[in-house]
């Protein structure tokens, strides 16, 4: 049910809905939030600047390419030709083998591989993907195995009933299948094989994006998805023809708060209120850039979130390129945010612990927001992480904050993601006509 609709069913309440609205506003309050108005109209009075245009690669650029194709060299399993999430951990999510896809593409784009090997990549990969048990007969599992294709938790062990899907990671994945489909025709049979057996009825419905999971041994569907993620996810949804119209909206539960001199979008289902953290950070809004191409909307508030990070810079001297990403220790994975739950630059694990010791300066965030911007800025975090990689294992996820010490985890997404935004410098959005 929408809150509008709760609004009419309980007009008899009005009084104890008031209450709820004065509670709720209390809440921000004490959080800290500066809530401002969250009209669409509001966009339009926002500058940003459009994405740089692409333009030739330079050596060392073609260089960079070469060793984030590394990571992809050695992490492809040859039993089913996907691509582990995490170095030699055989294990990896929809959301990793979208951006493994989508490196395989830059790659080929690129010239790092030739086109046999690109075909026989993906068509591998492909073939896998339209196999994979579905979680509920539905939908696919959140994580598998890349040598069996089983479904498992994330600790890479076997379940046979798996632990329900994500949205936001369907989403992700159909960005690469949209992009075989209209650009490589050659491939399209087989991309529309994996997503046939898929009960799209279940992942979207009245608009609105719903993961699942389980609970007390049912299935429970839940919408699924904050500002950023969650429009970012819905694009392709949409590509098939799907109504994500709520999913899609920017203006709906958005609110401004105050990074220190930066006023930044947020969303305002709070962890508190609604038992989601509304992560706000680079992810969605560069990836969305690299892929799609900014509207008005992601094009205002992806600049609001990169300009708080370079005014954090340009306030501490601390060089800031925040976002998900995995570690090389415990907790082995966090979302490193400009804003929050009420406050800035926290770093949260996925059970909601904030570890601030666990900052780190991102590699695929500094080679992204320099793809998207070249500012002065953003090429000082170029300088910063131009030598944290492995010439056989591809890049690292960045340098941690408090320490100085590199992440030495080598990942998918971020060898992916570095790929993508050197084919962005070079061609333009991924799902562009070439």
């Amino acid at each position: 049910m929408t809150f509008t609709k709760g609004l009419v069913n309980a007009r008899s309440h009005f009084v104890f809905l008031a209450g709820l609205v004065f509670a709720a506003f209390a809440i921000l309050q004490l959080e800290g939030w500066d809530v401002q108005s969250t009209s669409d109209e509001v966009f339009a009075t926002l500058s940003a600047p459009s994405a740089q245009a692409p333009r030739t690669l330079t050596a060392e650029e073609r260089v960079w390419a070469q060793i984030a194709w590394q990571y992809f060299q050695r992490n492809v399993r040859p039993e089913t030709g996907l691509a582990d999430s995490v170095e030699q951990f055989p294990a990896t999510t929809l959301w990793d083998t979208g951006s493994f896809l989508l490196g395989l593409i830059s790659a080929y784009e690129l010239e790092v591989i030739d086109e046999s090997r690109f075909d026989a990549m993906i068509d591998q990969a492909l073939i896998s993907l339209a196999k994979i048990p579905l979680f509920d007969d539905r939908l696919p599992n959140k994580s598998y195995n890349t040598v069996s294709l089983r479904m498992v938790d994330y600790d890479n062990n076997e379940t046979s009933t798996g632990i329900g899907w994500s949205a936001i990671d369907i989403g992700r994945l159909l960005v690469p299948l949209n992009i075989l489909v209209w650009r490589y025709p050659d491939h399209a049979d087989k991309a529309a094989e994996v997503i046939v057996r898929w009960d799209f009825a279940s992942v979207v419905r009245d608009g609105t994006l719903y993961g699942a999971d389980i609970q007390d041994g049912a299935t429970r569907l839940v919408q699924e998805g904050r500002l950023g993620y969650e429009e970012y996810s819905a694009r392709t949804f949409g590509l098939l023809g799907l109504d994500v119209s709520e999913a899609r909206r920017y203006d709906d539960y958005l609110t401004w708060v105050k990074v220190g001199s930066e006023r930044v979008g947020a969303d305002t289902r709070t962890a508190k209120l609604y038992g989601a953290h509304n992560y706000v950070l680079s992810e969605p809004y560069m990836l969305d850039g690299l892929e799609f191409g900014w509207d008005r909307s992601s094009r205002a508030l992806a600049f609001r979130v990169y300009r708080a990070q370079e005014e954090r810079y340009r306030r501490t001297g601390i060089p800031t390129a925040v976002t998900e990403g995995h570690l090389d220790r415990a907790p082995y994975f966090v979302y490193s945010t400009v804003f929050s739950d009420g406050q800035a630059w926290s770093v949260l694990s996925t059970d909601g612990q904030d570890l601030p010791e666990l900052r780190t300066l991102s590699t695929k965030a500094a080679f992204a927001w320099d793809a998207l911007y070249r500012t002065p800025y953003t090429r000082s975090l170029m300088a910063e992480v131009a030598s944290w990689f492995h010439e056989e294992r591809g890049w690292m996820s960045g340098r941690y904050e408090e320490s100085g010490a590199l992440n030495q985890s080598f990942t998918c997404n971020t060898n992916g993601v570095i790929l993508e935004s050197l084919n962005f410098r070079h061609n333009g959005p991924l799902t562009h006509p070439r």
